[in-house]
């Protein structure tokens, strides 16, 4: 399957465990500091804009920090149901599945963990898809900076990357360690991992 295919797959697994959530669990805190569970549906949601709304409130915000604060801010009145009911209409593609569609892959994948993790709903995410967020991880997260000088080993699909001192362990964990989730590290091992860790 190709990596559109993939990341409307997880779009659509996503949807699912979102039906299935709470009250309380769209406040819950996530992995993504300061983020309640809704608040991350929400900048998914934000990326899911018009591609001219999106570019013209990147380039207001001047950074993408500031451009997830605000576009989260601003939909913060919209119910869960209509957050959900928006993220579904996205699942098929829109500007971002055609531009940059191993980037939103990544980006859903983690932030799919990110929700999942804080609320104790693990899951297998599927090999293809995390084969392909670990080759490609999102450039937004500055992985790069993590990962420097280290040889990443995933132990429960075929991928490494890199040379130097080694951390290995399941992909899901290297990825959120990637994207800079401390949760995932004890997880880890090898001779890179306190390297890694001090880097997060």
């Amino acid at each position: 399957m190709d990596t559109r295919g993939m990341l409307s797959d997880e779009r659509r697994d996503l949807v699912a465990l979102l039906r299935t959530l709470t009250d309380s669990d769209w406040e819950a805190p996530s992995l993504c500091a300061g983020w309640r569970v809704r608040d991350v549906v929400a900048h998914m949601v934000g990326i899911t804009l018009p591609l001219g709304s999106y570019a013209r409130k990147a380039v207001l915000a001047g950074s993408a920090d500031r451009l997830n604060d605000r576009l989260v801010d601003e939909l913060r009145t919209l119910s869960p149901g209509e957050l959900v009911d928006r993220i579904a209409s996205a699942a098929d593609g829109g500007w971002d599945t055609r531009l940059i569609p191993s980037i939103m892959l990544a980006d859903t994948v983690v932030h799919h963990q990110d929700i999942r993790r804080p609320l104790g709903r693990p899951r297998t995410v599927p090999a293809p898809r995390l084969v392909s967020v670990l080759e490609r991880p999102d450039p937004f997260a500055r992985p790069g900076r993590r990962i420097r000088g280290l040889r990443l080993v995933a132990t429960d699909v075929s991928w490494s990357k890199g040379a130097g001192p080694e951390v290995r362990g399941p992909g899901e964990a290297l990825a959120l360690a990637m994207a800079g989730r401390a949760v995932a590290m004890d997880e880890l091992d090898g001779d890179g991992v306190e390297l890694l860790r001090s880097r997060l």
